[in-house]
């Protein structure tokens, strides 16, 4: 768990709660590292520590409560994002937009406003750790989550590949074929291909566009992005005007920009470099100096749209992506390096400089 700001990951007995009739007890066996578990860390997203992270996690179900008929003991889940499942986003398909989003995955409880881990020893022996963070709180060997976010994936598939489907590559992929539905023979530009982005060129090749343009300042996330589907690659720092430099592959201009940066000069660049009725989807917050755009530069019909996880119906999506990996068109294990739990810092450290793409830790093996 993560005990103060900034602080290391400590490892701690904690209690977990039997699960109520609508959750499920799974033991983990894999779960990625997402810039969101840094973020919290970092406490630039104010959960309340202490707390114990995670949210792409992927395990056997050991545990169903009494109302659980979607998974059953064994079942191999992987771990997505919690919602209500109540309000108009949930009940209309877009559960990525709950109207409680905040309190279902990052408030540290229940919706309810409960607890289902504990201090080993109860109150007054120690910090009493926050948990159900994404509604799963993963970076444990055993998490309690609830049947919304808990998402049946066959048994012969590697969990340890398919726990990062849960987040990022779920935002990434979900992005390109369900948020902004590029068609077969489009143009796309993603800006940053670190996970979500390297998820949403594969997608895209998956989708049939047929110009992916993948921009990064990475020499070797470019070149696995040309190996995953990018049919061109742009660094920004070998180009005096990125926006030109992206109409000078596509003429008339990009109909569809991904942001996954949330840099402000790539705001404007990407609206620049738009053809019109294009859209700009971004999947990160754009913040600082420039990154305000004029709406008169989107006065040919083209938008901007915010999107979480996707947009995704996350059993369905998941899924998809899963059998897509099967068939070899979308090679998630080209993006993974693999950690024990115990080693997480030192994961963090490597995701956090860059020097790898997908951090997974693993637990155990499945049995």
């Amino acid at each position: 768990m993560i005990e103060k700001q900034d602080g290391p990951f400590e490892f701690r007995d904690i209690e977990v709660e039997e699960p109520r009739p609508d959750e499920v007890l799974v033991r983990m066996v894999a779960t990625g590292i997402c810039a969101t578990d840094a973020h919290v860390r970092a406490q630039r997203m104010a959960t309340p520590l202490p707390v114990v992270l995670g949210h792409e996690g992927a395990g056997v179900v050991e545990r169903t409560g009494s109302a659980v008929t979607s998974v059953a003991p064994g079942d191999h889940v992987v771990l997505s994002f919690h919602s209500c499942g109540r309000c108009k986003p949930c009940v209309s398909g877009h559960a990525a937009y709950c109207d409680d989003v905040w309190a279902a995955n990052f408030a540290g409880a229940r919706l309810d406003g409960s607890n289902g881990l504990h201090t080993v020893g109860g109150p007054g022996t120690g910090p009493e750790p926050r948990g159900h963070f994404f509604g799963q709180s993963s970076f444990s060997t055993y998490a309690l989550t609830h049947q919304r976010n808990t998402i049946k994936v066959p048994a012969d598939l590697p969990l340890e590949v398919m726990a990062p489907l849960g987040c990022g590559l779920q935002t990434g992929a979900g992005a390109v074929l369900k948020a902004l539905a590029v068609p077969v023979g489009a143009s796309l530009a993603v800006f940053g291909v670190g996970a979500v982005g390297l998820a949403a060129v594969m997608a895209a090749r998956v989708a049939g566009a047929a110009v992916i343009v993948a921009v990064d300042v990475d020499a070797d996330r470019l070149a696995l992005a040309r190996e995953l589907g990018a049919t061109h690659t742009v660094d920004p720092g070998l180009v005096g005007d990125l926006a030109a430099a992206l109409r000078a592959i596509e003429e008339r201009g990009m109909e569809y920009v991904l942001d996954t940066s949330g840099r402000a000069e790539n705001l404007n660049a990407g609206v620049g470099a738009l053809a019109p009725m294009g859209r700009f989807g971004f999947v990160a917050f754009h913040e600082g100096a420039g990154a305000v755009v004029d709406a008169g530069r989107l006065a040919a019909g083209q938008s901007l749209q915010g999107i979480i996880q996707g947009d995704a119906v996350s059993p369905l999506l998941i899924n998809e992506l899963a059998e897509l990996y099967r068939a070899g068109r979308f090679p998630i294990d080209r993006l993974l390096s693999f950690y024990d739990f115990t080693d997480i810092n030192t994961a963090f450290d490597d995701a956090g400089s860059g020097r790898i793409t997908k951090a997974v830790l693993r637990f155990t093996s499945p049995e």
